[in-house]
């Protein structure tokens, strides 16, 4: 009978959470449709070349209506744009003629997925590992040069950090690749375009995992830190636990509660892209397409890489209440 209420109480939890998310997303939807719009341009003048075309008023009305511009905001557009979403129809593209969004965006996930997923796993492996070592050993050597550090890199513009590796590493020495994901006549798929490719990849990934490693250094330090406070540690000490089954027994998973809210949020920023720093390296991902549509009003783009992103952070968070179920049982009650 206690099972299966238990049972009950998790699928309720499970549906309350999956709908929370359809109305945030349908929410993200419509949010991205007004503010697009507000932004000043006519997306109907671009289309056909931009203001210094010579093109007519006639030309550009009937580019309003090819694509559906002329019809009232509200409700017409807004509701056409819900029902294509919902069918998986992020529309077609302004700037790009008439390509696909879906297409568009799967053609420039996997170089945004290699930059800031690689970034990440190292961010938050060198960084959780860092802090909780750091708040483990509080005031020692380690711990006050980590913190200065992390402080330092938390505070620093991801594009400022990326320039000054361009300068130092491509235009100083000339190790490294300054901009692009290949050099001109590496042939692609060969073991030399491989290689090539991940040259290309050493600055930008070392550029959003410094950015990201002090971020994720500060909130494991400061979780760890609290739970040394703890009263049942002292009783751990008490029983006469060694320091490492202290921290692998107890101290560790605790401390870990809020720095995979952390981790799984952040992670869902990963098809976002990282948007200064793929442009300071010419990196053709996600981010650098958000730039080129938000310089030519390309409202589709727009949404759909925004949607996207909703879609992701609301995974994230999904994520994120799994995760504090497995690590703290007090979640399930």
């Amino acid at each position: 009978m206690t099972a299966a209420r238990h049972g009950s109480r998790a699928s309720h939890r499970v549906g309350h959470i999956i709908l929370r998310a359809v109305v945030t997303l349908l929410m993200v939807a419509s949010l991205n449709f007004i503010l697009f719009r507000v932004i000043p341009g006519d997306p109907a003048g671009l289309l056909l070349g931009g203001a210094r075309s010579g093109t007519t008023t006639e030309q550009i009305e009937a580019q309003r209506q090819r694509w559906g511009l002329d019809r009232p905001l509200i409700p017409d557009q807004l509701l056409n744009y819900i029902s294509a979403t919902v069918q998986g129809d992020l529309g077609y593209s302004f700037k790009f003629r008439g390509r696909r969004v879906g297409d568009l965006l799967l053609e420039r996930l996997p170089a945004t997925i290699a930059l800031v997923g690689v970034a990440q796993i190292i961010a938050i492996i060198c960084g959780v590992m860092l802090g909780i070592y750091a708040g483990w050993r509080r005031g020692g050597a380690v711990d006050n040069v980590a913190t200065a550090a992390s402080l330092a890199l938390y505070s620093t513009p991801a594009f400022w950090l990326g320039m000054l590796l361009v300068v130092i590493f491509s235009t100083a020495l000339g190790w490294l690749p300054g901009y692009g994901v290949y050099s001109p006549g590496v042939t692609i798929g060969s073991l030399e375009w491989l290689f090539d490719y991940a040259r290309h990849l050493i600055l930008p990934v070392s550029t959003v995992a410094l950015g990201l490693l002090g971020q994720y250094v500060l909130v494991a330090r400061a979780a760890m830190s609290d739970v040394v406070a703890e009263d049942y540690m002292v009783t751990a000490r008490a029983k006469g636990l060694t320091s490492g089954q202290m921290l692998m027994r107890h101290a560790f998973r605790n401390a870990m509660l809020p720095v995979a809210t952390l981790v799984t949020l952040n992670l869902g920023y990963v098809v976002a892209g990282a948007i200064t720093v793929e442009t300071v390296f010419a990196w053709p991902g996600v981010g650098s397409l958000t730039v080129e549509a938000l310089n030519a009003r390309d409202y589709p783009v727009l949404q759909g890489v925004f949607l996207l992103l909703g879609a992701s952070i609301v995974l994230a968070n999904l994520v994120a209440d799994l995760t504090y179920g497995i690590l703290d049982p007090r979640v399930k009650q």
